[in-house]
């Protein structure tokens, strides 16, 4: 934006320009400013808006291009490692949503399919191209790896070493996805498995991969499972139970694990307590999601199982999602036409907004493993 646009904006509403900018400048952001972190601001509205609305009103307008960053995981990793967002205005919207996140159900068995209509759903042209050929749409493991691909199979050899796998065992997968942990469990450790997901594309997809191995996929909620299995895993899938179900969750688990048997839950994870999940998120990307927190997992959870072992990686979802915004870009020519041009601007908002939170050590990346009291103990693996 010009100068002259700049001096429009203060001459129209110079209050809202000056608090933003405040607010910006703490975190080492400038309007217009040269760095690839800097905001390029092209509606002057913009201030206003972001203000009044926080991080909705932040993210919307994104998506209608009032404004733009060449680079907006630095700048979401700056706005967070600042704590802007904790200086924004609670909207009223936001603050009855939470409210109702206490008071209600919102993951319910009815509810519970919304997020794989909306968003699982959106189309596999996108995720079979943004996404490695195993189909993971979780974090990888870069211990070891250079590349994605690498990377997440590192990631399902560490899940199947965790659990021990053993020809024969009968493994439960809740929340599946396109199959790819069920296929590689079945491959390469000789194990049954059923996978559950509440995504019609997903269970497509998910069967088409594993036709011809002992793999069930099914379009199934967790709460209507009642069988015995050897192992039981769960990746990226916790995200979507919500604070009313957590003691279900784990009940389930139990009703479904063998006396001798191993859980192992995939998860990321927040820092605090509570039911505050960004509204942005929320309503573009996994609606009624919520992140759990170390103590909601071990509130609902020690009345079933020893914690044999929890791991934190969350680090390493920040080169995930970077890897997939760099393949979601490459692979946009060939989509285009199957999705709008907000649609692009939403979705790499999404990325980037989330790589910046895991850089920032805003969110956390968890793989916890549960038994009910090996004697000897676990040794994990890493």
């Amino acid at each position: 934006m010009s100068s002259s646009c700049i001096e429009e904006v203060s001459v129209r509403d110079d209050n809202w320009f000056r608090i933003a900018n405040e607010l910006l400048g703490r975190a080492g952001i400038r309007v217009n400013g040269p760095a690839a972190s800097d905001i390029q601001v092209k509606n002057p509205d913009f201030f206003k808006r972001v203000l009044q609305e926080g991080s909705l009103g932040l993210g919307e307008s994104y998506m209608d291009g009032w404004w733009d960053c060449p680079r907006l995981d630095i700048f979401f990793t700056k706005v967070l490692r600042a704590g802007l967002e904790n200086q924004l205005p609670h909207h009223l919207k936001d603050t009855l949503r939470i409210a109702g996140a206490r008071l209600f159900n919102l993951q319910s068995k009815k509810r519970a399919w919304i997020v794989g209509k909306e968003h699982y759903d959106l189309g596999n042209d996108l995720f079979t191209r943004m996404l490695d050929p195993q189909m993971q749409y979780s974090c990888a493991y870069w211990k070891d790896a250079e590349t994605l691909d690498d990377a997440q199979r590192a990631k399902l050899r560490l899940i199947g070493e965790k659990l021990q796998l053993k020809p024969g065992m009968r493994v439960l997968d809740i929340g599946c996805g396109w199959g790819g942990l069920a296929q590689f469990m079945a491959q390469h450790y000789g194990v049954s498995v059923v996978g559950v997901t509440i995504s019609a594309e997903q269970q497509k997809l998910a069967q088409k991969r594993c036709e011809g191995l002992d793999v069930d996929i099914r379009l199934q909620d967790y709460r209507d499972l009642d069988e015995q299995f050897d192992r039981i895993v769960s990746v990226g899938m916790f995200e979507h139970v919500g604070p009313k179900n957590y003691a279900t969750y784990f009940r389930v688990v139990d009703r479904n694990l063998k006396p001798d048997g191993i859980f192992l839950l995939h998860t990321i994870g927040s820092k605090r307590t509570d039911h505050n999940v960004d509204p942005w998120i929320n309503r573009y990307i996994f609606p009624n999601g919520c992140l759990p927190s170390v103590r909601q997992i071990a509130d609902a959870s020690e009345s079933h199982f020893v914690m044999e072992d929890w791991h934190n990686f969350g680090a390493d979802y920040d080169r995930t999602l970077m890897a997939w915004y760099e393949r979601f870009l490459d692979a946009w020519p060939e989509i285009a036409d199957n999705y709008s041009e907000r649609f692009k601007r939403m979705f790499s908002y999404y990325l980037n907004a989330c790589a910046g939170a895991f850089r920032a050590r805003d969110i956390q990346l968890w793989q916890v493993v549960f038994s009910r009291g090996i004697e000897h103990g676990l040794r994990v693996a890493r």
